[in-house]
């Protein structure tokens, strides 16, 4: 069962949805609550701005196996990889014009106002606020083979299969200004480092041959 307290209308108030009995994960957004239930159904309540009023998906919380939260909505992967989501629409609440990509979900990640889906295909779905990583159209091509998600405030990394990664979203969070400068930089920097590591020790070898 589940006992709650605090601001009433930010979630420290569950009587409109008790008992909450057999109650298997809990995520929060700012202000509200879901909780999967071991039924696969979904209870959540809140803030009906931060997602604490799921009625308008209710018949689709069906199966659900796992509740990523943003600041101020959910994303529900269900048992078949597809993909529900409540909140506010323009930062995560939506993923309408993304719905039909959708498919095959094994993971999501939030930042602040938007999400990414990793798909078993290892591409990536975007959706939300732009400016938070909700458009990764200018990465989109190189979002390939990609094994990991991870997700700051505002910006999204994604690890790929050869050991690269490639960000996107905002760039004081994290976010590359240029989607190549983090694949390139890394090898070139390493192999400079390792020029003048050499140079170093065979300058050294030399000096203590003269001595």
């Amino acid at each position: 069962s589940v006992i709650t307290w605090g601001n009433p209308k930010n979630g420290g108030d569950s009587s409109l949805v008790q008992p909450l009995q057999n109650v298997k994960q809990i995520q929060a957004s700012q202000n509200a609550f879901a909780a999967i239930l071991f039924d696969g159904k979904v209870v959540t309540w809140g803030c009906p701005y931060s997602g604490g009023d799921s009625s308008k998906v209710a018949a689709q919380l069906e199966n659900v196996k796992e509740i990523q939260a943003n600041k101020v909505a959910f994303a529900a992967i269900l048992s078949n990889g597809e993909v529900v989501t409540w909140g506010l629409s323009n930062q995560g609440g939506c993923c309408a014009h993304v719905q039909t990509r959708l498919k095959g979900v094994k993971q999501i990640q939030a930042t602040r106002l938007a999400f990414a889906a990793l798909l078993s295909d290892e591409t990536v779905v975007t959706w939300g606020h732009p400016n938070f990583g909700g458009d990764s159209s200018r990465v989109h091509e190189k979002l390939q083979n990609v094994q990991q998600i991870h997700a700051t405030s505002a910006a999204f990394a994604a690890q790929l299969g050869n050991g690269t990664i490639v960000a996107w979203g905002d760039p004081n969070a994290g976010g590359e200004k240029d989607p190549a400068c983090l694949l390139q930089l890394v090898p070139s920097a390493m192999g400079i480092l390792g020029r003048r590591l050499s140079h170093i020790i065979s300058k050294a070898r030399a000096d203590l041959t003269e001595l």
